[in-house]
């Protein structure tokens, strides 16, 4: 009965977990936040166009030979058809996306920081334990809350250097830890508890950091909400009570 209840809570979690996606505007199929998916998106969106362009060359090169030799006949189509194929499917599959290396999510700004990192972790979560890849999906998730309160936040503020270092260095620095132990080994117990135990330890510590730096950012937004729903409803407050009296 108790594995029953555990996993009726599991589908659960990941019933609302979907759900809050969908609100959200959903994740690409692959990606663990909606700023990683942006950026393959963008990645894809430049292949397309590189696509278009080969394939309006082949066929310019073709009605530039044909006005040149007065035609270019069947060999003529059929010779553009193939070169038509071969351009998009050489520039639909090249350039690969990169993914960032452990060195380089700390380069560039900190509101991009979020995306990179959120790649990082998805080119990671097959080499983790399934405890672990549920956090990091979750991870995903405060990522993207996150990452809307860095949109505003200037460079040089501490908390900027704050998200650098939890995002940037310490959560990819567990994994990474994690992933240069053998894969025979992590399942050992060792001094209490095996590499397995202490990394889903430990990403749970960093989610709860996540979410607390989250909430400090917000702060400031929600406080300056209160102020002007407390100005509203005192100067408006008591018009609109008369006018509902009205109707």
């Amino acid at each position: 009965m108790a594995g029953e209840a555990n996993q009726s809570d599991l589908i659960l979690r990941q019933a609302r977990q979907s759900l809050s996606n969908q609100r959200a505007g959903g994740r690409r199929a692959g990606s663990i936040g909606r700023r990683s998916a942006a950026l393959k998106r963008e990645h894809a969106f430049r292949k397309l166009v590189r696509v278009l362009l080969a394939v309006a060359g082949v066929i310019f090169a073709a009605m530039v030979a044909g006005l040149v030799l007065d035609g270019i006949g069947w060999t003529g189509v059929i010779v553009t058809m193939l070169a038509i194929v071969v351009a998009a499917g050489v520039f639909s599959s090249f350039p690969k996306m990169k993914v960032p290396t452990l060195e380089s999510l700390g380069q560039g700004d900190t509101r991009s920081l979020v995306g990179r990192t959120e790649m990082w972790l998805e080119s990671q979560r097959p080499a983790l334990p399934a405890p672990a890849v549920r956090l990091v999906d979750q991870i995903g998730l405060q990522l993207d809350a996150l990452g809307q309160q860095l949109d505003g936040l200037d460079e040089a503020a501490p908390a900027a250097r704050e998200v650098r270092k939890l995002v940037g260095e310490h959560l990819p620095g567990l994994v990474s830890t994690y992933t240069s132990i053998p894969r025979h080994l992590r399942g050992e117990a060792n001094g209490g508890a095996s590499p397995d135990q202490r990394l889903t330890e430990s990403l749970g510590k960093i989610s709860g950091e996540i979410d607390s730096v989250t909430r400090q950012l917000a702060s400031g937004a929600i406080d300056n909400l209160a102020i002007q729903t407390r100005f509203l409803d005192y100067k408006y407050g008591g018009a609109l009570d008369d006018a509902a009296k009205v109707d």
